[in-house]
């Protein structure tokens, strides 16, 4: 992860929440746990979004496991503050796909975080890595030979 990162896609998927009072740690301030917990949550909910729930994975007999988290941490998180995900698929390849999240706080445009994950795509028959289908590339804006759209 670069901390030049490009600028999020014109596909990305962006969502906002508030700080609860179970994110902040001990120093009072949202907690590890926390962000990567709303990592998972913005994947799932773009996800959703695309019309690709746990039914739905079920259904086509595969499931997204992470395989690494990266989160870099630029500046506190409080409590009740609003908070804006947002998350973009920037490259599915084989049986991995890499996601990129970005934290900002909307009333000041704060960058708070970024984070990069490795998923892979596994076979709820199997257990093992299953390359990415066609259809699921399209769903988050990617034609198979050609990277995400526009």
């Amino acid at each position: 992860m670069n901390a030049r990162d490009i600028p999020p896609p014109a596909n990305a998927f962006s969502y906002r929440f508030r700080v609860r009072p179970e994110d902040i740690d001990d120093l009072g301030h949202a907690g590890n746990v926390s962000w990567v917990r709303w990592v998972n949550v913005a994947a799932t909910e773009h996800s959703l979004s695309v019309g690709l729930g746990l039914q739905k994975y079920q259904e086509l007999g595969v499931v997204w496991v992470v395989r690494k988290h990266e989160i870099e941490y630029l500046a506190e998180a409080l409590l009740n503050e609003e908070i804006e995900a947002t998350t973009w698929v920037a490259t599915l390849r084989g049986a991995t796909s890499t996601r990129k999240t970005i934290f900002k706080r909307p009333r000041d445009d704060k960058l708070l975080a970024r984070a990069e994950t490795m998923w892979v795509l596994i076979s709820t028959s199997t257990r093992r890595p299953l390359r990415i289908k066609k259809d699921l590339m399209q769903r988050y804006g990617f034609e198979p030979t050609a990277g995400p759209t526009p």
